[in-house]
């Protein structure tokens, strides 16, 4: 029986103590080989270059030059799974949401406290293991330095049935951005699910709302999803939406996890069949595992339209390509293309011919 070798791992991270802990994670896992601790991202330059490594883990906050700067460069000339930790403060989460948007695997806050040592033990090792197997594939081109597009409206109001449903995992902050940033404000109101970290979904609809034309902020249980709003779920809460007097209200809860996620792209794409059926659109983008396609199918069978990011754009072809598998998805578009074809839905069901100078 042939083992596998164990995955490499290069720890990035300035603290004697850090590394130390590292080492005390990592150093019982027969999977794992932590093969060196570099203090500043110079110093992973060269091991990276004579070295095999699987897997990066970096901390931000670093000496010569900033962990945001180092994972940047690695994504755009060589990429590879990088597991980013991050201080659970708000400047942390700040930058924590930057390193998503920049191409990091996945961000996880560093253990304040000795007791909750062994919780981030299991989701650190958990993490690896994922990301070594994760297909991370470069960023084009293109779409680290087009320039923001915007693609115009030819429709001045919406039937107040629409709705937006968009779900991502791994990649996706990067895919979501790219996506509201070229949208205008007078689309329906959009329900986003990322998976992400308790504590920065807040930073990522923050940087969201600063760049895009529409609203977008972090949901409250209650709120009203109207026109020019998007809403992404918090961290650490499922998201459903239901049918109100006025549009749709978002509930939030803490239910179970689903699809080993809260929140679950599933729970909101199933609240949206219930309540919105044929008028809703759904997006999937990349991410690892099968969230939102069971719901994508269910939206699919009641006429909704639904659309997955292609596989060459995605950083993690997952889950489209299950929905893809089920038959849930009306159109598979590459994610430069995925604000005008979504315009272009919206003004063919509203009765108008999408502008040819966007399409």
């Amino acid at each position: 029986m042939n083992i596998p070798p164990p995955i490499r791992v290069l720890a990035v991270d300035d603290s004697p103590f850090f590394h130390r802990v590292l080492n005390d994670l990592l150093g019982h896992d027969r999977e794992i080989e932590l093969i060196g601790c570099a203090h500043d991202p110079y110093e992973a330059k060269d091991r990276l270059a004579s070295s095999q490594v699987d897997v990066l883990t970096l901390d931000l906050e670093m000496p010569r030059m900033d962990g945001i700067t180092f994972l940047k460069l690695i994504m755009e000339r060589k990429p590879m799974p990088i597991i980013v930790m991050s201080s659970l403060t708000p400047s942390g989460s700040q930058k924590a949401v930057e390193a998503l948007i920049s191409g990091a695997f996945e961000v996880i806050g560093k253990p304040a406290h000795l007791s909750e040592k062994t919780s981030f033990k299991t989701r650190l090792i958990h993490l690896i293991k994922v990301a070594a197997a994760a297909p991370i594939r470069r960023r084009r081109p293109a779409m680290l330095t087009r320039s923001l597009r915007k693609p115009n409206s030819t429709v001045s109001a919406y039937d107040s049935r629409e709705i937006i449903v968009l779900g991502a995992s791994t990649g996706g902050t990067h895919a979501i951005k790219e996506i509201l940033t070229q949208l205008p404000a007078t689309l329906p109101g959009i329900a986003i699910v990322q998976h992400i970290p308790a504590g920065f979904s807040a930073s990522f609809a923050k940087r969201l709302d600063g760049v895009c034309a529409m609203e977008v902020r972090e949901a409250v249980d209650g709120d009203i999803l109207h026109a020019g709003l998007a809403l992404i779920a918090p961290g650490g809460y499922h998201m459903e939406i239901q049918c109100a007097r006025n549009g749709y209200q978002v509930v939030l809860n803490q239910g179970p996890l689903v699809e080993h996620q809260r929140p679950a792209v599933d729970v909101l794409f199933e609240s949206a069949a219930k309540c919105a059926g044929a008028h809703a659109i759904a997006l999937l983008l990349t991410g690892m595992g099968k969230d939102g396609a069971a719901g994508m199918k269910r939206l699919h069978d009641l006429r909704a339209h639904t659309v997955a990011q292609d596989a060459a754009s995605c950083v993690v072809y997952g889950m489209p390509a299950k929905a893809v598998e089920l038959g849930a998805v009306d159109n598979i578009v590459p994610l430069e293309d995925m604000a005008t074809h979504l315009m272009k839905v919206l003004e063919t069901r509203n009765g108008r011919s999408a502008n040819p100078a966007h399409a």
